[in-house]
């Protein structure tokens, strides 16, 4: 029995993979941003994405929900966005015979992911609306009281709020990622990629895997009953550590830690969660700095981080060279296998990408800490540029 479960977690992770390498394709550094909203959908909790404009977070967002399929509704929250814009309007008919009802049809409380940008603009009451409504997938609004289908909320800001009233409201979204502008060395491949992508867009292009979404309630329903008693007392361990440096993770953050550690655990294809998920706690912390104090704190806890479907979450978390190992020989294993084209542009975009990861592989392994897979790697890599040099 136990050995069908995990053949099932494993196919529907899998499944999933897919569905993060194609939202992935031509995102230039925000694997990490599309891997942690899969995440949270899996452990039915929310991500607050944050980071200046124009650095991809609603693209991010939708395409993974393009990849899952269901009801996606995305909205830009401002200051005078009234609920019935994002909740729906009252149903005119209904209040003539006295009742308050709200229609939903198309709205929030009816999408399976949602995508909120500028959320922290909301009125009041459209915030204590969706506090309702992220906590316990209930809308609550007059007499409407649905239940939501909602698997994952991603909120968008440009920064952290500063007024004490939004805290609550924003401790709703149990991972936080920070963004910054793509980094220099990766201009070349943004801006080859940008234009992919607006030729994509021009055309049209979209892909979805109609099953996706039955395998992501699937893991979720797996990470419930997922083995996290044995990692429990380490993740305890982290929260003291962190606790002691004075970086203070609220009880409810705490608690909910260990469905993110499930989920990581499932979508890893496992049943049992170990030592390689426990990097999900950095992503928990709220502020950046925290976030940073933290890699540093757990370095030695999070060194064996490591996730096959959330490999650049786990590097990012950790910064182990586990994970940014396996990470890049998966990159390059990628690149090195695919049917080189005789149009000169996709090739050229091609050893773009392939010099990217040289030059990568170079700066994060010197020869000597070089694990001997990523030695043979690089071998081929060098081979390989040499061998298609202009």
């Amino acid at each position: 029995m136990q050995a069908r479960v995990t053949i099932e977690v494993e196919a529907a992770a899998e499944r999933l993979r897919g569905v993060i390498e194609r939202a992935c394709t031509g995102l230039v550094q925000r694997e990490v941003a599309v891997q942690l909203v899969v995440l949270a959908a899996v452990a039915r909790e929310h991500v607050l994405l944050v980071g200046p404009p124009g650095t991809a977070k609603s693209e991010a967002v939708r395409r993974v929900a393009t990849g899952l399929g269901g009801r996606y509704f995305e909205y830009l929250v401002g200051r005078f966005t009234e609920p019935a814009e994002i909740f729906g309007p009252v149903d005119l008919q209904r209040l003539r015979e006295g009742v308050v009802e709200t229609r939903t049809s198309g709205m929030l409380p009816e999408a399976d992911i949602a995508f909120l940008d500028e959320v922290f603009l909301g009125s009041t009451a459209i915030l204590n609306t969706l506090l309702g409504l992220l906590n316990e997938r209930v809308f609550r609004r007059g007499h409407t009281t649905i239940a939501c289908p909602l698997r994952v909320c991603v909120g968008a800001s440009n920064g952290l709020p500063k007024e004490p009233q939004l805290a609550a409201f924003s401790d709703r979204f149990l991972l936080h990622l920070f963004l910054e502008p793509v980094g220099d060395p990766y201009l070349e491949t943004l801006l080859d990629a940008g234009w992919t992508l607006a030729s994509q867009a021009r055309g049209g292009e979209s892909t979805s895997d109609d099953d996706a979404l039955a395998s992501l309630d699937a893991l979720s329903e797996a990470a419930t009953r997922a083995e996290v008693a044995t990692i429990r007392p380490h993740l305890a361990e982290a929260v003291r550590v962190l606790r002691g440096a004075g970086i203070e993770l609220s009880d409810r953050r705490v608690v909910k830690l260990q469905r993110l550690v499930a989920a990581a655990a499932v979508l890893d294809g496992r049943t049992r969660a170990d030592g390689r998920d426990l990097w999900p706690v950095v992503f928990a912390i709220p502020e950046p700095a925290d976030q940073d104090r933290a890699r540093d704190l757990l370095r030695a806890t999070l060194e064996t981080s490591r996730n096959v479907t959330l490999g650049s979450a786990a590097e990012n978390a950790s910064l182990g060279p586990l994970a940014r190992a396996q990470r890049l020989e998966r990159t390059a294993e990628e690149l090195l296998g695919m049917e080189l084209s005789d149009d000169p542009t996709a090739r050229r975009r091609w050893r773009l990408r392939l010099e990217g990861v040289a030059r990568e592989l170079d700066a994060g392994f010197p020869p000597e800490d070089r694990p001997e897979s990523l030695t043979a790697v690089r071998a081929r890599l060098v081979a390989k540029l040499e061998e298609t040099a202009p």
